[in-house]
């Protein structure tokens, strides 16, 4: 159909329509009354398709318009493709409002979009939550009114979002959430939060870790400082007590040396590894090396040591075995009173391979478990005991042995000893 409708295509339907009537008029002399006639024809006509045309906008279900001839025909074939090219506009911009949503869910951050005033228009399942939001029921809710916080109330009421702003989660308190603001459109905003729990707990532990290797250094270091001070006059300083304190520094740069070298060690090991299954380890040849260095270092509280070794190798690493193995057994022989007894042990059992030390010590109390194998931790509150213990040799051992898909199992109970074990599975062992 040609869309440049003209004025003069009108008239000349006009004309087209009234020359008969006209002439049939002027024929029989009542040329007026048939003028009329056929205006008021005309005018029923138009009326009939407007008719048709309202039943069609605000009662037909269907988007096709009813045939209709004349001038009505482009107004019905206009209406038409306007509602088509209206139709297709809200698809595509469904399917971007779609893929925005979607890919909104996608990301890892949780997302709300709000206007100026704090109404919530959406979120995506991460903020639900998070927040505890239910969307779209909650749509058109104040955020404040969602997320009950005094700090966020005041951040959102201050309008200031140069700075993010970090809260417990409102449903969840071990969730840290931190939250940032940005403009998303004219009158709207959008929010994004993300979990920082882990995040925090690693800058706590990294201060944790700091403040604890400071103050194991400080105390030898002030040593060797007193120490170093007091030979400024060795001609003032009795031989024997010069004599001892060379031996108390030699003892404390030694306590120093091994608190490096363990915290290079347990840095290694946190470096994530996939070769164990490369390495075949002698498990009955590396446990009678460490029966020997057991009795070198047992000859002074002359415990009564026994080893009790399968012969089943492993695959795994041999230097990362001999460090959990060799912390094990120095700390029974260490924290057992002279004359204990001690029992080492590698054996078969349902599911792999066991390593375990048993001895008949003190043992610890149980409020003290769980927290053994943290850097540092250490169930004597002297860092200057007798034992000389860095605190670094559980946590050797238990990074020492993730690497083999194992773990550190404890079971002590005070006066009645201590037992250390963990178990190989099967599928690292030697066949």
């Amino acid at each position: 159909m040609d869309r440049n409708y003209s004025n003069w295509q009108s008239l000349t339907s006009l004309a087209l329509f009234l020359l008969p009537f006209l002439f049939i008029g002027w024929l029989f002399d009542l040329f007026w009354p048939v003028t009329a006639l056929a205006l008021l024809g005309l005018v029923c006509w138009h009326y009939y398709y407007q008719q048709k045309l309202i039943k069609w906008l605000w009662q037909s279900r269907t988007l096709m318009p009813p045939s209709a001839p004349g001038s009505w025909s482009y107004i019905y074939d206009g209406i038409y493709r306007s509602q088509r090219r209206s139709q297709k506009r809200r698809k595509a911009l469904a399917r971007l409002l779609r893929r925005f949503r979607e890919a909104a869910e996608a990301l890892p951050d949780a997302a709300i979009v709000f206007r100026a005033d704090g109404a919530l228009l959406w979120s995506n399942k991460l903020a639900q939550f998070y927040f505890g939001l239910r969307w779209p029921d909650d749509a058109g809710q104040r955020l404040s009114n969602l997320i009950r916080h005094p700090e966020f109330y005041a951040y959102l009421n201050a309008g200031n979002f140069d700075e993010e702003l970090t809260i417990p989660s409102p449903i969840r308190e071990s969730l840290d959430i931190e939250i940032r603001i940005m403009p998303y459109s004219e009158d709207q905003f959008l929010l994004v939060a993300r979990d920082v729990t882990q995040v925090k707990r690693l800058e706590n532990l990294r201060r944790e870790f700091v403040a604890n290797v400071s103050h194991e250094l400080k105390t030898p270091l002030t040593v060797l400082q007193g120490y170093l001070e007091m030979m400024d006059e060795p001609q003032q300083t009795p031989p024997a007590m010069l004599k001892k304190a060379v031996e108390n520094m030699n003892a404390q740069s030694t306590r120093m040396a091994n608190l490096v070298d363990q915290l290079l060690t347990l840095s290694r090991m946190e470096t994530p590894s996939n070769d164990v299954f490369d390495h075949e380890v002698d498990m009955p040849a590396l446990l009678e090396q460490l029966e020997s260095e057991a009795k070198r270092l047992n000859e002074v509280k002359q415990h009564k040591i026994e080893f009790d070794v399968a012969p089943v190798r492993i695959y795994g690493k041999e230097n990362l075995l001999r460090s959990a193995m060799q912390n094990l057994i120095t700390n029974a022989i260490n924290y057992t009173p002279d004359g204990g007894e001690i029992k080492v042990t590698w054996k078969t059992v349902a599911g792999g391979v066991e390593f375990s030390v048993k001895d008949n010590g003190k043992g610890i109390a149980a409020e003290h478990l769980p927290r053994l194998t943290e850097r540092f931790y250490r169930v004597e509150d002297d860092r200057n005991s007798a034992s000389g213990g860095t605190g670094l040799g559980l946590s050797i051992v238990k990074h020492a042995i993730e690497h083999h898909n194992s773990q550190l199992d404890i079971n002590s109970s005070l006066e009645k000893g201590s037992r250390f074990s963990f178990r190989i599975p099967s599928g690292l062992l030697v066949s």
